[in-house]
Protein backbone atom coordinates (compact mmCIF):
# COMPACT_ATOMS: atom_id res chain seq x y z
CA UNK A 1 0.00 0.00 0.00
CA UNK A 2 1.09 3.23 -1.00
CA UNK A 3 0.33 6.80 0.44
CA UNK A 4 1.27 9.86 -2.09
CA UNK A 5 0.80 12.67 1.07
CA UNK A 6 0.19 16.70 -0.79
CA UNK A 7 1.55 19.04 2.04
CA UNK A 8 3.74 22.36 2.65
CA UNK A 9 4.99 20.20 5.51
CA UNK A 10 6.89 17.19 3.87
CA UNK A 11 9.05 17.03 6.94
CA UNK A 12 6.24 15.95 8.94
CA UNK A 13 6.02 12.81 7.34
CA UNK A 14 6.91 9.25 8.34
CA UNK A 15 7.27 11.15 11.28
CA UNK A 16 5.86 9.29 14.71
CA UNK A 17 4.41 6.55 11.87
CA UNK A 18 8.23 5.36 11.48
CA UNK A 19 7.92 3.88 15.16
CA UNK A 20 5.80 0.77 16.40
CA UNK A 21 3.17 -1.17 14.38
CA UNK A 22 3.52 1.37 11.44
CA UNK A 23 7.14 1.61 11.57
CA UNK A 24 7.55 -2.28 11.07
CA UNK A 25 4.93 -2.44 7.88
CA UNK A 26 6.94 0.49 6.53
CA UNK A 27 10.09 -1.02 6.52
CA UNK A 28 9.65 -4.36 5.47
CA UNK A 29 7.86 -2.48 2.51
CA UNK A 30 4.69 -3.17 3.24
CA UNK A 31 4.10 0.25 2.96
CA UNK A 32 5.41 3.58 1.44
CA UNK A 33 4.65 6.71 2.29
CA UNK A 34 5.71 9.27 -0.27
CA UNK A 35 5.76 13.26 0.36
CA UNK A 36 5.05 15.50 -2.12
CA UNK A 37 6.14 19.03 -1.64
CA UNK A 38 2.87 21.49 -2.85
CA UNK A 39 5.71 24.20 -2.66
CA UNK A 40 7.16 22.24 -5.51
CA UNK A 41 4.54 23.06 -8.17
CA UNK A 42 4.31 26.66 -7.91
CA UNK A 43 5.78 28.67 -10.41
CA UNK A 44 6.97 32.40 -8.53
CA UNK A 45 10.13 32.70 -6.96
CA UNK A 46 8.64 32.71 -3.36
CA UNK A 47 6.87 29.25 -3.64
CA UNK A 48 3.56 30.83 -2.84
CA UNK A 49 1.36 27.95 -1.94
CA UNK A 50 -2.32 29.86 -0.81
CA UNK A 51 -3.85 33.58 -1.49
CA UNK A 52 -6.36 35.86 0.01
CA UNK A 53 -10.20 34.52 -0.78
CA UNK A 54 -11.83 36.01 -2.88
CA UNK A 55 -14.87 38.00 -1.37
CA UNK A 56 -12.72 39.28 0.99
CA UNK A 57 -12.70 38.35 4.60
CA UNK A 58 -10.00 36.85 7.32
CA UNK A 59 -7.76 34.20 6.19
CA UNK A 60 -5.82 32.25 3.26
CA UNK A 61 -6.89 29.56 0.82
CA UNK A 62 -4.48 27.63 -0.80
CA UNK A 63 -4.19 28.21 -4.61
CA UNK A 64 -5.57 25.68 -7.13
CA UNK A 65 -2.88 25.76 -9.73
CA UNK A 66 -0.09 24.06 -7.75
CA UNK A 67 -2.97 21.66 -6.19
CA UNK A 68 -3.88 20.37 -9.75
CA UNK A 69 0.02 20.00 -10.78
CA UNK A 70 0.79 17.94 -7.44
CA UNK A 71 -2.21 15.65 -8.70
CA UNK A 72 -1.62 15.30 -11.80
CA UNK A 73 2.05 14.66 -11.52
CA UNK A 74 1.68 12.16 -8.90
CA UNK A 75 -1.48 10.45 -11.46
CA UNK A 76 1.31 10.75 -14.40
CA UNK A 77 2.83 7.92 -12.31
CA UNK A 78 0.65 6.18 -10.77
CA UNK A 79 -2.69 6.19 -12.86
CA UNK A 80 -5.63 8.40 -13.51
CA UNK A 81 -7.60 6.86 -11.32
CA UNK A 82 -5.95 7.03 -8.05
CA UNK A 83 -7.77 7.89 -5.81
CA UNK A 84 -7.35 11.56 -3.76
CA UNK A 85 -8.29 12.16 -0.65
CA UNK A 86 -8.59 15.61 0.92
CA UNK A 87 -8.41 16.05 5.13
CA UNK A 88 -10.51 18.48 5.99
CA UNK A 89 -13.05 19.49 8.97
CA UNK A 90 -15.75 19.76 5.93
CA UNK A 91 -15.59 15.91 5.22
CA UNK A 92 -17.42 13.15 6.02
CA UNK A 93 -16.23 11.73 9.63
CA UNK A 94 -13.68 8.88 9.75
CA UNK A 95 -14.86 5.64 10.77
CA UNK A 96 -13.82 2.17 11.07
CA UNK A 97 -16.00 1.25 7.75
CA UNK A 98 -13.91 4.33 5.83
CA UNK A 99 -10.11 2.81 7.44
CA UNK A 100 -11.09 -0.62 6.47
CA UNK A 101 -12.22 0.55 3.08
CA UNK A 102 -8.79 2.34 2.36
CA UNK A 103 -6.86 -0.38 3.88
CA UNK A 104 -8.17 -3.17 1.17
CA UNK A 105 -6.83 -0.16 -1.54
CA UNK A 106 -3.29 0.39 -2.63
CA UNK A 107 -2.43 3.42 -3.56
CA UNK A 108 -3.93 6.63 -2.37
CA UNK A 109 -3.07 10.46 -2.41
CA UNK A 110 -3.51 12.45 0.78
CA UNK A 111 -3.90 15.91 0.33
CA UNK A 112 -3.47 18.29 3.42
CA UNK A 113 -5.78 21.19 3.75
CA UNK A 114 -4.36 24.28 5.27
CA UNK A 115 -5.38 27.50 6.19
CA UNK A 116 -8.48 28.52 5.70
CA UNK A 117 -8.96 25.70 3.12
CA UNK A 118 -8.44 24.88 -0.90
CA UNK A 119 -9.64 26.65 -3.93
CA UNK A 120 -13.08 24.97 -4.22
CA UNK A 121 -12.16 24.53 -7.88
CA UNK A 122 -10.16 21.77 -7.32
CA UNK A 123 -12.29 19.79 -4.91
CA UNK A 124 -15.20 19.91 -7.60
CA UNK A 125 -12.54 18.94 -10.19
CA UNK A 126 -10.23 16.01 -8.68
CA UNK A 127 -10.96 14.90 -5.05
CA UNK A 128 -13.17 12.06 -4.83
CA UNK A 129 -13.74 11.65 -0.77
CA UNK A 130 -13.58 14.45 1.67
CA UNK A 131 -12.65 13.23 5.35
CA UNK A 132 -12.62 14.83 8.70
CA UNK A 133 -11.14 13.58 12.28
CA UNK A 134 -14.06 15.67 13.83
CA UNK A 135 -16.20 18.21 14.68
CA UNK A 136 -12.78 20.37 15.29
CA UNK A 137 -10.62 22.32 13.36
CA UNK A 138 -6.68 21.55 13.75
CA UNK A 139 -3.61 23.88 11.71
CA UNK A 140 -3.69 21.36 8.84
CA UNK A 141 -4.58 18.08 7.37
CA UNK A 142 -1.22 16.66 8.26
CA UNK A 143 -2.32 15.52 11.32
CA UNK A 144 -5.36 13.47 10.41
CA UNK A 145 -3.46 12.04 7.49
CA UNK A 146 -0.79 10.90 9.89
CA UNK A 147 -4.55 9.28 11.72
CA UNK A 148 -5.47 7.60 8.77
CA UNK A 149 -2.66 6.12 7.51
CA UNK A 150 -1.99 4.81 11.34
CA UNK A 151 -5.60 3.17 11.06
CA UNK A 152 -5.09 1.51 7.84
CA UNK A 153 -1.84 0.25 8.47
CA UNK A 154 -3.17 -1.49 11.60
CA UNK A 155 -5.79 -3.19 9.40
CA UNK A 156 -3.21 -4.82 6.66
CA UNK A 157 -2.87 -8.62 7.27
CA UNK A 158 0.18 -9.68 9.53
CA UNK A 159 0.66 -5.61 10.96
CA UNK A 160 0.04 -6.45 14.46
CA UNK A 161 1.19 -10.27 14.60
CA UNK A 162 -2.33 -11.49 15.38
CA UNK A 163 -4.99 -10.69 13.03
CA UNK A 164 -7.65 -10.94 16.05
CA UNK A 165 -6.48 -8.42 17.37
CA UNK A 166 -7.51 -5.35 15.58
CA UNK A 167 -11.19 -7.89 15.13
CA UNK A 168 -11.25 -7.00 18.93
CA UNK A 169 -10.89 -3.71 18.74
CA UNK A 170 -13.28 -0.50 19.37
CA UNK A 171 -15.93 -0.16 16.40
CA UNK A 172 -14.55 -3.19 14.47
CA UNK A 173 -16.15 -5.76 17.16
CA UNK A 174 -18.64 -7.70 15.78
CA UNK A 175 -22.05 -6.09 16.12
CA UNK A 176 -20.24 -3.04 16.56
CA UNK A 177 -19.39 -1.08 19.82
CA UNK A 178 -16.73 -0.30 22.23
CA UNK A 179 -14.51 -2.83 23.32
CA UNK A 180 -14.75 -3.27 27.12
CA UNK A 181 -12.27 -3.67 30.56
CA UNK A 182 -8.95 -5.13 30.18
CA UNK A 183 -6.53 -6.16 33.26
CA UNK A 184 -3.00 -7.74 33.36
CA UNK A 185 -1.12 -9.01 35.94
CA UNK A 186 -1.21 -8.62 39.37
CA UNK A 187 -4.64 -9.64 40.58
CA UNK A 188 -4.99 -7.60 43.26
CA UNK A 189 -3.39 -4.24 43.44
CA UNK A 190 -4.21 -1.40 46.17
CA UNK A 191 -6.67 -3.42 46.98
CA UNK A 192 -8.26 -2.98 43.40
CA UNK A 193 -9.05 -6.56 42.17
CA UNK A 194 -9.12 -8.39 38.37
CA UNK A 195 -12.84 -10.08 38.26
CA UNK A 196 -12.86 -13.80 39.73
CA UNK A 197 -14.34 -14.74 36.27
CA UNK A 198 -11.30 -13.95 34.22
CA UNK A 199 -9.02 -15.89 36.43
CA UNK A 200 -10.82 -19.04 36.18
CA UNK A 201 -9.75 -20.31 32.03
CA UNK A 202 -13.65 -21.17 31.50
CA UNK A 203 -13.34 -19.73 27.76
CA UNK A 204 -17.31 -19.42 27.48
CA UNK A 205 -18.05 -17.90 31.02
CA UNK A 206 -14.68 -14.95 29.88
CA UNK A 207 -16.34 -15.03 26.17
CA UNK A 208 -19.48 -14.42 27.96
CA UNK A 209 -18.28 -11.74 30.41
CA UNK A 210 -16.21 -9.76 27.81
CA UNK A 211 -19.74 -9.49 25.63
CA UNK A 212 -21.73 -8.19 28.60
CA UNK A 213 -18.84 -5.67 29.62
CA UNK A 214 -18.46 -4.28 26.03
CA UNK A 215 -22.22 -3.91 26.14
CA UNK A 216 -22.32 -2.34 29.04
CA UNK A 217 -19.68 -0.31 28.65
CA UNK A 218 -20.86 0.98 24.64
CA UNK A 219 -24.35 1.51 26.98
CA UNK A 220 -22.74 4.00 29.55
CA UNK A 221 -20.16 5.62 26.94
CA UNK A 222 -21.83 5.81 23.49
CA UNK A 223 -25.46 5.34 23.34
CA UNK A 224 -25.28 6.09 19.88
CA UNK A 225 -23.12 3.47 18.61
CA UNK A 226 -24.43 -0.07 17.97
CA UNK A 227 -23.49 -2.03 20.86
CA UNK A 228 -23.02 -6.10 20.82
CA UNK A 229 -25.70 -8.45 21.59
CA UNK A 230 -25.40 -10.35 24.87
CA UNK A 231 -25.96 -14.29 24.08
CA UNK A 232 -27.08 -16.93 25.56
Amino acid sequence: MRFHVVTIFPEIFPGPLAAGVTGRAIESGGVTIVPVDLREFTDDKHRTVDDTPYGGGPGMVLKVEPLFRAVESIRRRTGAETPVILMTPQGEPLTHRIVAEISSGEEWILVCGRYRGVDRRFRDALVDREISVGDFVLSGGEIPALALIDAAIRLLPGALGNDDSSREDSFAREGGGLDGACYTRPAEYRGRKVPGVLLTGNHGEIARWRREEAAGETRRRRPDLAFPKDED
